[in-house]
């Protein structure tokens, strides 16, 4: 019974393992993690994308929740990349180098974001990093876009296909 037991906990333990394990983010060197949770109102972080230095942010969100994320700062070398930490990939769903500032999304099933404010390598640079600003919006339920009314007809015209009568 005792070896039941042990063997139903080993195969709970294995079967959560992973998924514990994919929302945990693998930070690098000198990086802080802050846990946040998802807003009511807008929400500002401030920070400095210190090299090798600076803080990351995890976001958990919920399926329907419409959300849109602003990244601001004066460097033109500092970025931020969102990452799902539930998907087996480790691809971005969103960078500022190459998306634009602003993500704007519904949230299609519950997960949890990193957010990683970071400073490129890979460009020349003075300095070892940059202030940045990131707005984090809960958004309304859009509506669906309305339909414009047609146009109401002009009869003083006449028709190429149809030429009025004299």
């Amino acid at each position: 019974m005792k070896k039941l037991k042990l063997m139903a906990m080993a195969i709970a333990v294995i079967a959560i393992a992973p998924a514990a394990m994919a929302q945990t983010p693998e930070l690098q060197r000198g990086e802080r993690l802050e846990k946040l949770q998802f807003p009511a109102a807008t929400m500002e972080l401030k920070g400095w994308t210190k090299f090798g230095n600076g803080k990351v942010y995890t976001l958990p969100v919920k399926a329907g929740q419409h959300v849109k994320i602003d990244f601001s700062t004066k460097s033109q070398f500092a970025f931020l990349s969102i990452f799902d930490l539930a998907a087996p990939d480790d691809e971005a769903i969103f960078g500022t180098d190459e998306d634009g500032q602003t993500f704007q999304t519904t949230v299609k099933q519950d997960a949890t974001w990193l957010l990683r404010p970071y400073y490129s390598k890979a460009s020349p640079r003075r300095g070892l990093g940059a202030p940045y600003s990131i707005l984090v919006e809960p958004q309304a339920a859009s509506a669906a876009p309305a339909t414009p009314a047609p146009a109401p007809a002009d009869d003083s015209k006449p028709s190429p296909l149809f030429p009025s009568r004299k």
